[in-house]
């Protein structure tokens, strides 16, 4: 079975998001279960790229509009991933030092066209063409309607929705780009007057997925305009839970974090990368540590944390340790808040691997209190490094995270809101006065399988169900 994903993003090489992750981990598990699968991902100005040698493997040029453009198809020389990587170099346009730009229309259009292009010429085609989000979404419609692409139309296209907020949403005046299609089917790609490519996909897609089984349930009442859509093409939908690469995330193993340690050594482990955040932090270390790790935008309820922990903090019986990056507003006011509660917070404001990894070691708790959260990878990280997750009850989180009331292992509150986010942090507060089961739930929530193994077979068992 072949399968080839194609993808804005993919860790190592590029990442942003959860959406690196899942490219990044996904093809390697699909690999050990015996599938052939790689990724055709964009060739962007990295550290990654930068770092490493390319083979030229395929060049020609490709049609956008009245622009024609020179493109490579470029694969890495040394096996640093566990699965092949192939990149579509258009030096003009896709060739950035971030993944994201404001040139995003002709930039993923070009990569879309240019993938297409390049699988037309290969001797053996893929089985499965997997697609993942809106900067993929045109390939659905493309391989099925496109007078050029008439030969790949019996490959089925499976798309994932990663995030529905963004639909990668173009004006009616870029439809000559488009390859040349059946104008009477025009409807295909167009949703509330414009050009909608993760409709589109949504429409032509043979099958489609989302990263979490409540998530997909949740997009039917919504999902950003598209919920009467995603009702409608119900009967091909189904949602999967992402998985985490458990040989990356392994406190065992992990290259980054200051001691390992397992399920038998947590306790040690787990103190010496608390100590070394609070050192660095300058933290007390006798307190309960909570931290934040993503994004500082709405979807991840973001904007009320400053308000949030100025307030839990006045106890100054908690220590706390915020990593991200985002909104300017939100990131000036959590960075306001080191000289109000020196000792007791700190924060990095930007985005630091290593470091989380460690946050992910040292934490005893982990907050996240999201408007929206499709999957969601770093409560599963939490889990995995023996750290509480404290989560509002959404998307994958609900999936994942069953509150200690109801016998479970994590924290959870059901609104977004301040008031629910200083409840949560002070119900975590008094679990951490009750030693014992905290010590005992560590090491249960250590032994709790979210590895990619079980979804990668659950796509695979997917991809056999079309034929």
């Amino acid at each position: 079975m072949k399968i080839i994903h194609i993808s804005a993003e993919c860790y190592p090489i590029a990442k942003v998001g959860g959406l690196a992750d899942v490219v990044g981990a996904l093809p390697k598990y699909q690999n050990e279960i015996g599938a052939n699968s790689a990724v055709i991902m964009p060739f962007y100005n990295t550290k990654f790229t930068q770092s490493h040698k390319f083979t030229l493997v395929y060049q020609a040029n490709l049609i956008l509009g009245n622009q024609e453009l020179n493109f490579d198809i470029l694969k890495i020389e040394d096996a640093v991933l566990e699965f092949d990587v192939f990149f579509v170099h258009v030096e003009d346009l896709l060739y950035t030092e971030s993944v994201y730009t404001d040139n995003d229309t002709n930039r993923f259009l070009a990569f879309q066209i240019a993938a297409l292009d390049w699988i037309l010429t290969l001797k053996k085609k893929p089985d499965y063409i997997h697609c993942h989000d809106h900067h993929t979404g045109l390939i659905p419609f493309m391989a099925q309607e496109s007078y050029k692409y008439e030969s790949l139309n019996k490959i089925p296209v499976i798309t994932t929705i990663h995030n529905a907020q963004y639909q990668g949403w173009m004006s009616y005046d870029n439809l000559y780009k488009i390859p040349e299609f059946n104008i009477e089917n025009v409807g295909l790609l167009m949703w509330d007057g414009m050009i909608n490519p993760l409709a589109a996909a949504i429409k032509c897609a043979w099958r489609v997925t989302t990263v979490s089984p409540s998530y997909m349930e949740e997009l039917k009442y919504s999902a950003n305009g598209l919920e009467s859509l995603l009702s409608h093409e119900s009967s091909k939908a189904v949602g999967i839970l992402n998985g985490i690469d458990s040989a990356v995330w392994n406190p065992e193993t992990d290259k980054f974090i200051i001691k390992n340690y397992k399920k038998t050594t947590v306790e040690s482990g787990k103190k010496a990368n608390k100590e070394w955040l609070c050192s660095q932090f300058n933290l007390d270390q006798s307190k309960p540590l909570f931290a934040f790790i993503g994004r500082l935008v709405g979807e991840k309820g973001a904007e009320l944390l400053p308000h949030a922990l100025d307030y839990a903090l006045r106890s100054k019986d908690i220590a706390v340790i915020v990593l991200g990056s985002g909104a300017k507003e939100t990131e000036k006011e959590l960075f306001d808040l080191i000289l109000k509660h020196k000792g007791n917070y700190n924060a990095f404001i930007g985005y630091d691997e290593k470091l989380s990894h460690i946050i992910y070691a040292g934490a005893d708790f982990l907050l996240m209190p999201s408007r929206v959260e499709p999957c969601g990878l770093n409560q599963m990280y939490s889990l995995r490094y023996g750290t509480v997750p404290i989560v509002r009850r959404i998307g994958g989180l609900k999936d994942t995270v069953v509150d200690i009331g109801d016998h479970g292992f994590g924290i959870c509150h059901n609104e977004v809101s301040e008031q629910d986010i200083v409840v949560a942090i002070n119900r975590g507060k008094e679990f951490y006065t009750q030693q014992k089961e905290f010590k005992a739930n560590r090491k249960h929530i250590m032994s709790i399988d979210h590895s990619w193994e079980v979804s990668a077979k659950a796509y695979i068992n997917l991809y056999n169900s079309i034929n």
